[in-house]
C-alpha cells in the first residue's frame, strides 16, 4: 500500500512517520506546497519519497492525508474525491460553516470514504469508551464533563488566524463528546476570561473557558479548556452513567496531583503536549485509515459529523458574546 501525505509541517511529519512504520504500508510519498520542504522531510524520513506536485501525489498513492493550511483543504480534498482517491483530512476540512456543507455535499456525492482527523475519536481509551456506551454497559448517561488544558499557550502569532477557543481547542470536545453521548446538542452556553495573558484579548479571544451542553435525552456535558496549565497537558473525560463511571485520560503520566494520601502525584514526566497525549491515537489512526482504505472496517469520522462540531462552536462563541444559552435547531 502506499500512501500519500500532503503537507509536512510538524503534524505531517508526526503522520508521515506513523505511516512508514505500519507494515502494511510500502511507501508514504511527500508533498508540500513550500517547495524543497518535502524533499528535506523525505531525506529524514526512511521510507518515504519526495514528489513536485499534488497530481502526480494523487496519481500514485492508494490513499492521501492532507495536513496543509486550512484553507488550501477544500481545493485539495475535492481534487483527491475527485481522483477517487481515500482521504483523511486534518479538522477542519473547511473554515466556515456554509462552506463545509457544501464541501461535505461533494464529498458525499463522490461515494470516496473522507475521514476528519478528529484524533480523540481514535484513543484507544475514548474507543473503548464508546462503545461500551453503545453497548449499554454505561447505562443511561447523566453527565460528561472533559477537561482540555494546553501546558503552554500556542505561539501568539497563531492567535488572530486561530478561528478562537472553541474552534481550535474545544472544537475536539465538540465533536466528541456528542459522538459519545449519540444524542443531539439542544442548548449550549458558553462563557470564557482572559487569564493567562493580554494577547488573547488583543485578538478578542479568550485563554480559559467553559461550556454546558444540554442533550435532548436531557443529560448535560460540561467541557473546560484553558491555555495554561503549570503541571503539563491535561485531557481527560469522564462518563457518569446509571450502570457505571468512566474516565479516559487518567494515568501515570496524567498532571495532575492529588492531596489525599497516596493519592496521584504528577512526575517528570507529565504529558508535554497533544502528541505526546494522544501519541496511541495518531498511530492508531493511521492504522484504522488504512483498514478503511482496504474497506476492512466503517469510517470511524466521517465527513457529515464534522458539522455539528462546527456549528456548537459558532453556538458557543454567539453565547460567550451575549452571554446567554443558544438553541441548536435541527442538529
Amino acid at each position: 500500500m502506499r500512501i500519500g501525505v500532503a503537507g509536512v509541517g510538524r503534524i505531517g511529519t508526526m503522520h508521515a512517520t506513523n505511516l512508514a512504520a505500519l507494515d502494511r504500508v510500502d511507501e508514504v510519498l511527500l508533498f508540500d506546497p513550500v517547495p524543497g520542504r518535502a524533499a528535506q522531510a523525505s531525506a529524514e524520513l526512511k521510507g518515504t519519497t519526495a514528489v513536485e506536485d499534488l497530481d502526480t501525489l494523487l496519481g500514485g498513492v492508494d490513499g492521501v492525508l492532507l495536513a496543509t493550511p486550512t484553507n488550501t483543504h477544500p481545493e485539495m480534498l475535492r481534487a483527491a474525491i475527485g481522483r477517487g482517491v481515500p482521504t483523511l483530512c486534518e479538522k477542519p476540512i473547511a473554515s466556515d460553516l456554509a462552506e463545509m456543507t457544501a464541501l461535505v455535499e461533494d464529498v458525499e456525492k463522490s461515494g470516496v470514504e473522507v475521514l476528519v482527523g478528529f484524533q480523540r475519536r481514535f484513543d484507544p481509551a475514548i474507543y473503548e469508551l464508546n462503545r461500551r456506551i453503545r453497548a449499554g454497559e454505561v447505562g443511561d448517561i447523566y453527565l460528561v464533563r472533559a477537561v482540555g488544558n494546553d501546558a503552554n499557550p500556542p505561539d501568539f502569532s497563531y492567535l488572530p488566524a486561530s478561528g478562537g477557543i472553541f474552534r481550535d481547542l474545544l472544537i475536539h470536545d465538540l465533536d466528541c463528546v456528542p459522538w459519545l453521548v449519540g444524542e443531539p446538542v439542544v442548548e449550549v452556553y458558553a462563557s470564557g476570561s482572559v487569564l493567562v495573558h493580554q494577547a488573547f484579548a488583543d485578538a478578542d479571544d479568550v485563554d480559559n473557558a467553559v461550556v454546558m451542553l444540554k442533550f435532548a435525552g436531557g443529560a448535560h456535558a460540561t467541557l473546560a479548556g484553558g491555555r495554561h496549565d503549570p503541571v503539563g497537558y491535561d485531557h481527560r473525560i469522564e462518563v457518569l452513567g446509571s450502570k457505571d463511571s468512566l474516565v479516559a485520560g487518567v494515568d501515570s503520566r496524567t498532571p495532575l496531583n492529588s492531596l489525599e494520601p497516596g493519592g496521584h502525584v504528577a512526575g517528570p514526566d507529565a504529558y508535554p503536549g497533544f502528541p505526546e497525549r494522544f501519541h496511541r491515537a495518531y498511530v492508531n489512526e493511521m492504522n484504522l485509515f488504512t483498514q478503511v482504505i482496504k474497506g476492512e472496517v466503517a469510517n470511524p469520522s466521517p465527513a457529515r459529523e464534522s458539522l455539528i462540531s462546527l456549528r456548537l462552536a459558532e453556538a458557543c462563541e454567539q453565547s460567550r458574546r451575549s452571554g446567554a444559552p443558544v438553541r441548536i435547531e435541527g442538529n
